[in-house]
């Protein structure tokens, strides 16, 4: 049975009992099956309640009962969300063992909606990382080239979707997670403004940056999970929610006098496949009635890289430091031989349960974070974070979006940046000012290149300003079209 359906059309066939929730789940889960190893997508299946889900949805569909958008569509996970009764690693050896009492609260809403989730997805190491390296449970490989990074840290719902192994999957962007494996992926992935959907439940990484975000085969399908997703929640005082809101309102309007803003710098930045792919973008969206406007934003290099990941190691230190194996983690036999006090023995478990690019951004955190350079480094790099939003909402009350590459490289090669972390935090230099300023951004793809026989996809992203997701979707979904015709 072909199961490459998005939402609507497997809501459709559902619903008319052309297939059987039942027989999709089952689908599913065996094309898991052959393929994960391969892949190392998932790190837990909930098989059983899958089916058990399965059946109680084919039941109600059997009554006659009209079904919700969401209900029986199968979805995957990203590790670091907390699943109740299911293990949630983040990917980690210090959670290997970890079964939460509790959903975040993204997972419940999508659970009430009556989505069936099939298992947690892999990711780089409680979501630190961009491109999917530093699992400690192994390394996803590119659906298109499986010498290739998926991109990071949501890769495992990344690869999941592009290989329709779930229709669609939850994830986490700090500074682009979702939207950097979607683009190498060839899918779309979005993260909305801060706040917008609740993090409780989500493992924390940066508290300011981190924001739970929707990766799926299109952006009507991402738009469906946002409007399930999105709703105000006691248990996260930084929630806004939009409860009852459809971010689909505007896809009737179209393109016409929309307008893009781009700077030309972005694109001198970028691999010559890449700057080629966004300027021919642009031209589709001049030629099918948008309008596109050059403009100048001098924040947008490696500058806003090293604020984001100042601000983002210095959370990281302290979000870090409740991992003491004294309520979280299991006891680690080598570091029990090698210690003798209490605090040596925090020292040890940490240092073997870890991985290199956990403890790196510990390290490089504790630093920022430490007397005499607090103001140095930590107080300036948010007084330049301050900056980019009050400048930002400058640009935003002239246009509407603004354009960028995703990412100004194609995907790389496994190992290939391994030793140059420097190299690899600068994938992230367009995708980071969006969380920095907590406005919404979106990743889709824009064009595809031939390299060593395989071709890869190229990524486009678009921001608005703060709660305008409407518009971003508008325009996202018109773009993925243009580029499709």
């Amino acid at each position: 049975m072909a199961i490459d359906w998005n939402i609507q059309e497997l809501h459709d066939r559902l619903q008319k009992g052309e297939t059987s929730v039942k027989e999709v789940i089952s689908n599913y889960l065996k094309k898991i099956g052959r393929e994960d190893n391969e892949h190392k997508i998932y790190l837990t299946i909930d098989k059983e309640r899958a089916l058990a889900k399965a059946e109680e949805i084919d039941k109600k569909i059997s009554e006659g009962k009209e079904i919700n958008l969401l209900e029986g569509v199968p979805a995957s996970i990203k590790d670091v969300l907390t699943t109740r009764n299911l293990r949630t690693a983040a990917a980690s050896r210090v959670l290997e063992n970890f079964i939460p009492a509790y959903d975040a609260t993204a997972v419940a809403k999508l659970r009430e909606a009556g989505t069936v989730i099939l298992g947690k997805t892999n990711c780089d190491e409680f979501a630190m990382g961009g491109s999917g390296e530093n699992s400690a449970f192994g390394v996803p490989s590119n659906p298109l080239d499986v010498e290739r990074v998926p991109g990071g840290s949501s890769s495992g719902s990344a690869v999941a979707v592009a290989k329709d192994l779930s229709v669609f999957s939850l994830g986490s962007d700090t500074g682009g997670s979702v939207r950097l494996p979607a683009s190498f992926c060839g899918i779309v992935g979005m993260k909305p403004t801060y706040g917008r959907i609740s993090r409780y439940g989500l493992i924390a990484m940066a508290s300011s940056l981190d924001q739970v975000g929707v990766i799926a085969k299109n952006v009507s399908d991402v738009t469906e999970v946002l409007n399930v997703v999105s709703v105000p929640d006691k248990h996260d005082s930084t929630s806004s929610g939009s409860a009852g809101k459809n971010f689909k309102r505007d896809f009737g309007k179209g393109i016409k006098g929309l307008t893009v803003g781009y700077d030309s710098e972005h694109l001198d930045k970028s691999d010559p496949v890449v700057a080629e792919a966004s300027l021919k973008f642009l031209k589709i969206w001049e030629r099918e009635g948008g309008k596109i406007k050059k403009i100048k934003i001098p924040f947008s290099g490696e500058e806003v890289v090293a604020c984001y990941y100042i601000i983002t190691t210095s959370e990281v230190s302290s979000n870090m430091a409740r991992y003491d194996n004294n309520r979280f983690g299991s006891v680690v036999k080598n570091a029990l031989k090698k210690t003798r006090d209490w605090q040596s023995f925090i020292a040890a478990f940490r240092g073997e349960s870890l991985g290199r690019e956990v403890k790196r951004r510990i390290i490089m955190g504790t630093f920022c974070l430490s007397s005499g350079y607090y103001e140095a480094y930590y107080g300036k790099a948010q007084n330049v974070r301050l900056y980019i939003q009050k400048n930002l909402s400058r640009y935003f009350s002239e246009i509407p979006l603004i354009f960028t590459p995703t990412s100004p490289d194609l995907p790389f090669k496994i190992g290939e940046r391994n030793e140059d972390p420097v190299k690899m935090y600068l994938t992230d230099v367009f995708t980071t000012t969006a969380n920095l300023a907590g406005i919404p951004a979106i990743s889709f793809p824009i064009g595809r290149t031939v390299v060593g026989g395989k071709t890869l996809s190229i990524g486009g992203q678009l921001m608005t300003n703060a709660w305008d997701e409407e518009t971003l979707l508008r325009a996202a979904y018109w773009g993925e079209k243009i580029v499709k015709k």
